[in-house]
Formats: C-alpha cells, sequence, structure tokens
C-alpha cells in the first residue's frame, strides 16, 4: 500500500477552491450535483482507508481475534509507520461511525417528530399548521411529500410571496434536496476536510430552489422579498436538518443572487477559466482518491491471503 493509503485522507484539500467558486461562476442544480458526487466519492475513499489502517492496527494488539499472519512483519510492512498509523486508526474510525451515526440518528429523529406532528391531518401536498409562529419547510418521505407551514408564516406574506413560498419548497421536494444534504453531512463526519462542501451544497440547494421559485412566479424581486420577510419573521424556526426558505445561512448573499441577473446554465465550464480549473482539478482528486484506495484495498487482500495459512 506504501504511502497512498493515507493520500486519500488529504486529498479532499483539492475541492477546496471549487467549494468557494462554484457558489459563485456555476448555476446552482450543477454546483448541487458535482459538489455532492465529490463529497460522496472522497467520503467513501477515506473510511475505506481508515479501515485498511484499522486493520493493519488491529492485527498489532494482543489479544486481538484476527489470524495470526495478518500480524506478519511483511503485512505491518506496507504500511509506513505502521505502529503509530495503524493504531491510531482505530480511535479515528471509531470517532467516524460515531458521529455519522449521530447525524443519521438526528437527521431520523427530526424527520420522524415533523411526520407525528401531521397525525390526524389530511394527506396532501401542504400541510398547514393553524400556530402562530410563522415557519414553513419541506417534508420528504412517509406516504407522501409535503410541504409545512404555519397560519402565522402565511398571514405575514402576500399572495405573490406566498407562491414563492410553495415554489421554493416544491423544488426541495422534487429535486430530493434532502439526500443531497444527507450525503454531505456524512461526507463532513467522514472526513472533516469536507466540511466545506458541506457548507458550499447547503447554501447551493437554496439557490437552486430560490432560481426555481423565481421562475415560477416570474420576478426575482418578489422572491427575494420572500426570502428576506420569511427570515425575518421566523428567525431559523424550521427544524435545522430540513430544507426551508428562511433556513439560517448567507441570506443576504441568496438575495443579492436574486437581485442580480440569472445564472448562465452550464453543464460544465470551459477548462481554462478559474473555475474550470477548480473543477477538473476536484474531480481529479476524487479518482485519485479512489484509485489510491482501491489499489491499497487490493494490495492488503492480497498480501493477507498470502499471510492468512489455509
Amino acid at each position: 500500500m506504501g504511502v497512498f493509503v493515507f493520500l486519500p485522507l488529504v486529498l479532499p484539500l483539492t475541492a477546496w477552491p471549487v467549494a468557494r467558486l462554484a457558489e459563485q461562476r456555476l448555476h446552482p442544480r450543477t454546483a448541487t450535483v458535482l459538489l455532492t458526487g465529490v463529497a460522496g466519492v472522497m467520503a467513501l475513499c477515506s473510511a475505506l482507508c481508515l479501515a485498511l489502517l484499522m486493520v493493519v492496527g488491529t492485527a498489532q494488539l494482543p489479544g486481538n481475534p484476527l489470524p495470526d499472519g495478518w500480524s506478519d512483519p511483511e503485512v505491518r510492512r506496507s504500511v509506513p509507520r505502521h505502529e503509530i498509523a495503524g493504531k491510531a486508526a482505530i480511535p479515528a474510525l471509531f470517532a467516524v461511525v460515531v458521529s455519522c451515526g449521530r447525524a443519521l440518528l438526528r437527521h431520523c429523529r427530526v424527520r420522524r417528530r415533523a411526520h407525528e406532528a401531521l397525525s390526524g391531518l389530511p394527506r396532501t401536498g401542504v400541510a398547514v399548521l393553524p400556530d402562530t409562529e410563522p415557519y414553513a419547510y419541506a417534508l420528504p418521505g412517509g406516504p407522501l411529500d409535503r410541504i409545512v407551514v404555519s397560519t402565522g408564516m402565511l398571514a405575514c406574506l402576500t399572495s405573490r410571496e406566498r407562491r414563492a413560498l410553495f415554489a421554493h419548497e416544491r423544488t426541495h421536494l422534487s429535486a430530493r434536496h434532502h439526500r443531497h444534504l444527507l450525503t454531505v453531512q456524512l461526507a463532513a463526519c467522514t472526513n472533516p476536510f469536507l466540511w466545506p462542501l458541506r457548507s458550499a451544497v447547503t447554501y447551493m440547494v437554496e439557490r437552486w430552489a430560490d432560481e426555481q421559485a423565481a421562475e415560477a412566479v416570474g420576478s426575482r424581486k418578489a422572491v427575494a422579498r420572500a426570502i428576506g420577510k420569511a427570515a425575518l419573521v421566523s428567525g431559523g424556526a424550521s427544524p435545522a436538518t430540513l430544507a426551508s426558505l428562511a433556513a439560517p445561512g448567507p441570506l443576504p448573499r441568496r438575495v443579492a443572487a436574486l437581485l442580480g441577473p440569472p445564472p448562465t446554465v452550464h453543464a460544465w465550464p470551459p477548462a481554462f477559466t478559474t473555475v474550470g480549473l477548480a473543477l477538473w482539478t476536484a474531480t481529479g482528486g476524487a479518482t485519485l482518491s479512489a484509485l489510491f484506495s482501491a489499489n491499497s484495498a487490493i494490495t492488503l487482500a492480497l498480501l493477507l491471503r498470502a499471510a492468512t495459512p489455509l
């Protein structure tokens, strides 16, 4: 395996430039899909390499249940500084599992409570709750994807702003934004170097929904007003793990983007531009992560097979 087993743990650094540039230079839909894919691949590769290092480290511990051949000196020499790296990978992988497990449990708990709050209401695409607290969010899953909005929120908006709100939340549901958000959240739990991608995707899914709402309403200014008003009156009251018009975050940037010209739709920017080079660097880093982790996994599997007596 050599030093290649460590590279997928640091290659997410190659995605940092595009995490920032994509917010400014790419269409939100393109940026969301690309960054989610890059984050998912790099997170899987990081987890695989930690698991490979943990195998080497666990085999050195006295009383381990692994075959004796797995602690063979040739196996240990396949990892530079195996005494430190192999043992350090054990608590690191444990921390990753715990962090991802907590994120999944929190996500499921929030969605379950949101669905329980709607029990007894008619199964329609929009659930209006008689609550003076202003909030609105997209609730996927269950028997039906739904938009949840309170009477307090509806009372704060004009008819056109309500159309913008519903168009925004419908985009979250139809584009399955909750899957993108959960993917990058788990990726960031797996490798802290992926946190900038998580922040970028969290922002870009809202920008994606903003642009779709602007097309549906026919006025970018109306959506900008709806965003500002909803955020002002709600104070981020929506569940933190669910996409929402008034989701906490860089609201001034969202409003400024809507007050400017609409983004140009490009599947992939030209290579010899700043964002194009950043994208090629990020995708190259993801590709190398996959190659290095696959090479390390195959190498270790062959070594363990050779060291294990039949």
